[in-house]
C-alpha cells in the first residue's frame, strides 16, 4: 500500500516538474544571476570581476541616476493622483447600466486594450514639434506659434503625464465602477429618507466604502508608473541619448536600459535594477499594509 501511495506522489511530482524546471530556469536563475552581477564589474565581453559595493556607490554618485529617480517620482505622483481622481469622477458619471454609459465605459477603456507601440506612435504625431503635428495645427488655427513639445524640457513632463493618464484612466474607471456596485443600495435609500444630499452621500457612504478600492488603485498605479519605459523611450529616445532634451524624459528603467544595453555596463545596470526592485517592493509592502489596515477596520 505504501509503494502505491509513493508511486502516486511520484506521478504528481512528474506532472508539475516541467513547470518548476522552467520557472527555475527563466525565473529564479536570472534573478539570482542579476543579484550576483550587481556586485561585479561586467561588460558582457569579459568575465565578471567581483567589486563588492562599488557599483552601488557609483550609482548613487551618478547625477543621471538621481535625475532619473526625480523624473520617475514626479511622473508617478502626477499620473497616480490625476488618473485616480479622474477615474473616480468618470466612474461616478458613467457607472449606470444605461446604453450610453456602457458605450462611454467602452470608449474610455479602449486605450487600456489598444495601447502599446502603435498608440505611442500616434501620440508622437499628435505632439510632434513640427507644424503638421495635430496640437501645433490647432495652435496655428488660433494664431499661436508652434510649440516644441518634444524638444523643450518644459513640455516633457506634461506630455508624458498626459500620455500616462490617457493609458490608465479607463482601467481605473472600470475598477471604481466595480467598487461602486459593491456598495449596498439600501444605504443610499436610507440616506435619501434622512434627507441627505448627493454630496453628503458621496462623503459619508461612497468614499468610506470605496476606501479599499482607492488604496488598491492608488498603489497599483504608483507601481505601474514607477516601471514606465516605452512611453519615454518611443517619444524621446534618440540615437545619441535616451533621456530626451536635457534628460528631462530619463526614467529609472530607461536609465537601466541605457547603462546595460547601450554602454554594456551590466554590473551597474544590475545594481540599478535591484534599487528599482527595492523601491517596488516597498510600494508593494505599503499596498499590503494599507489594505490590511482597511480590512481590519
Amino acid at each position: 500500500m505504501s509503494w502505491r501511495r509513493h508511486g502516486r506522489h511520484l506521478k504528481d511530482g512528474l506532472l508539475v516538474a516541467p513547470f518548476f524546471a522552467l520557472f527555475a530556469l527563466f525565473g529564479v536563475w536570472p534573478v539570482l544571476r542579476s543579484a550576483w552581477l550587481s556586485f561585479t564589474d561586467y561588460h558582457a565581453t569579459e568575465d565578471p570581476v567581483w567589486v563588492g559595493m562599488r557599483n552601488y556607490a557609483e550609482l548613487f554618485a551618478d547625477e543621471r541616476f538621481w535625475q532619473a529617480l526625480t523624473n520617475t517620482a514626479t511622473y508617478m505622483a502626477s499620473v497616480s493622483v490625476i488618473a485616480v481622481v479622474l477615474g473616480l469622477v468618470l466612474a461616478l458619471s458613467f457607472g449606470s447600466d444605461s446604453r450610453l454609459h456602457r458605450w462611454a465605459r467602452v470608449a474610455f477603456f479602449l486605450p487600456a486594450v489598444a495601447g502599446g507601440v502603435g498608440a505611442i506612435s500616434a501620440w508622437k504625431w499628435l505632439v510632434n514639434s513640427e507644424a503638421y503635428g495635430l496640437f501645433n495645427s490647432l495652435r496655428a488655427a488660433v494664431g499661436l506659434a508652434p510649440a516644441r513639445f518634444l524638444g523643450d524640457p518644459q513640455w516633457t513632463m506634461p506630455v508624458l503625464v498626459l500620455v500616462g493618464v490617457w493609458s490608465v484612466l479607463g482601467y481605473n474607471m472600470v475598477i471604481f465602477v466595480a467598487g461602486l456596485r459593491a456598495i449596498p443600495d439600501n444605504l443610499y435609500q436610507a440616506a435619501e429618507l434622512d434627507g441627505a444630499s448627493r454630496w453628503q452621500q458621496l462623503l459619508h457612504i461612497t468614499l468610506p466604502h470605496l476606501r479599499p478600492t482607492l488604496v488598491y488603485v492608488s498603489v497599483t498605479s504608483m507601481i505601474a508608473s514607477f516601471q514606465v519605459f516605452y512611453e519615454p523611450y518611443l517619444l524621446y529616445g534618440a540615437v545619441d541619448t535616451l533621456g530626451g532634451p536635457l534628460d528631462s524624459a530619463l526614467m529609472l528603467v530607461t536609465y537601466l536600459f541605457d547603462r546595460g544595453f547601450r554602454h554594456l555596463d551590466l554590473g551597474l545596470a544590475s545594481a540599478a535594477a535591484w534599487v528599482l526592485t527595492t523601491l517596488l517592493f516597498s510600494l508593494t509592502w505599503l499596498n499590503l499594509k494599507l489594505i490590511g489596515r482597511e480590512n481590519a477596520r
